[in-house]
């Protein structure tokens, strides 16, 4: 197996391994490093010797040894060597079969941590991602990163968190969060919020990745299918969101050609098998949506009649200013412009978005419809202003210099 396929392997092992670790010994902080510096291991070996036979437990036995050299060499030595010394390191044969990927996700998404912490445990612990490809990604230091995921170990540490399956009474609660989480990476890696690129194609290939696990995991939950779906049919259009030379292209304007059809076609088969049963989520909604918007040959025949109707339903489940400005595009879409801009003009006393750049757009973008180019000009240069991305700042102020010339 080549390098590539080895790196590939490892990721997909990661979770397993740490959840099987900590399930066997606790100390998730310790476990942690010690399944990195195992995975390290074997990113080193297997390209020149082979992988093992049996990977997983290759790895649970390398990081069993570490972990006990870790703990060895802690201030509490003393105290801990009796226990560590009646330990029995696994067997190959006697590694647990189950997969703890999603009990480890639950504990990365407790809400004790904050939804910060939440995501870069995440990515550490679960997704396999170094500390320093966790900052590079959130273009932080790596030694704020490191600080970070440090603090968060410290929380669950403190916390006295067991490693299982949260009670039957929290288990909605905290699977929302695991989701949340998944759902804020892969916005993230979608569409960044700073920096130089319009997509971080890592990170919503990891969310997309982890997703599909959360999936495998718990096939017949509505939200987890719906989430999956929404991923897969908002990537789909990824190759089309920008030009030759990086430019932002609206979806109105994107070359459909581009478009992924196996992620469609995967991703409205998802919904659709996921809508019929039982109570219908936001992520199903959302991801209904989508699959309306990929579906439509052309921008001029999408259906936006029925987007809109599934604009309100979403909106009657959740008090989201998001939502509620892609429903007044919808609006717009269907009633027309001036029906659009009140709606806008509603938001913007609501303070969660009354400064973010998208509903300056969202003005300027609607004005433009209306036939009010001189207002249409101000408002784009209020979004590109407010804008922290700089492909995004690009568009607005191209869109702005076009109206203004």
């Amino acid at each position: 197996m080549n390098e590539d396929g080895v790196g590939d392997l490892l990721r997909q092992l990661a979770p397993q391994v740490l959840g099987a670790v900590v399930r066997r010994y606790g100390h998730f902080d310790t476990a942690e490093d010690a399944v990195q510096e195992a995975l390290l291991a074997g990113a080193l070996q297997w390209p020149a010797e082979g992988v093992p036979d049996n990977p997983r437990g290759w790895l649970i036995t390398v990081a069993s040894r570490r972990l006990t050299d870790l703990l060895r060499s802690e201030q509490a030595r003393q105290r801990r060597e009796d226990t560590v010394a009646r330990w029995v390191l696994p067997d190959q044969e006697l590694v647990p079969a189950t997969d703890d990927t999603l009990v480890l996700l639950f504990m990365c998404c407790h809400p004790a941590l904050s939804p910060a912490s939440q995501i870069a445990l995440t990515l550490r612990a679960v997704g396999g991602l170094s500390t320093a490809e966790v900052a590079r990604a959130f273009l932080v230091p790596e030694a704020t990163m490191t600080r970070r995921i440090s603090r968060a170990k410290q929380r669950i540490k403190e916390s006295g968190i067991p490693f299982g399956m949260p009670p039957a009474a929290e288990r909605a609660d905290r699977l929302a969060a695991v989701l949340h989480v998944l759902y804020l990476i892969f916005n993230e890696g979608y569409a960044a919020t700073s920096g130089p690129h319009l997509q971080r194609r890592e990170l919503s290939a990891e969310a997309i990745r982890l997703t599909r696990l959360v999936h495998r995991l718990l096939p017949d939950d509505g939200e987890v299918t719906g989430l999956l779906a929404l991923m897969l049919l908002t990537d789909a259009r990824r190759a089309a969101r920008t030009g030759p030379d990086g430019a932002l292209v609206p979806m109105a304007e994107q070359d459909r050609g581009l478009w992924n059809a196996d992620q469609i076609a995967e991703g409205v088969a998802l919904v659709s098998e996921a809508l019929p049963r039982g109570a219908t989520g936001p992520y199903q909604l959302q991801a209904a949506i989508a699959a309306l918007h990929d579906e439509a040959p052309t921008a001029e025949e999408t259906d936006w009649p029925q987007i809109l109707a599934l604009y309100e339903v979403l909106l009657r489940m959740s008090d989201n200013p998001v939502v509620a400005l892609n429903h007044a595009v919808a609006m717009a879409m269907v009633h027309g412009a001036p029906a659009g801009l009140d709606l806008v003009g509603k938001l913007a006393t609501d303070d969660r978005i009354a400064e973010d750049h998208r509903l300056y757009a969202v003005r300027a973008h609607l004005l433009e419809m209306a036939g009010d180019p001189t207002a249409a000009h101000e408002a784009y240069l209020a979004a590109a202003h407010r804008a922290t991305s700089l492909p995004q700042q690009r568009y607005l102020h191209a869109r702005a210099v076009r109206l203004g010339s």
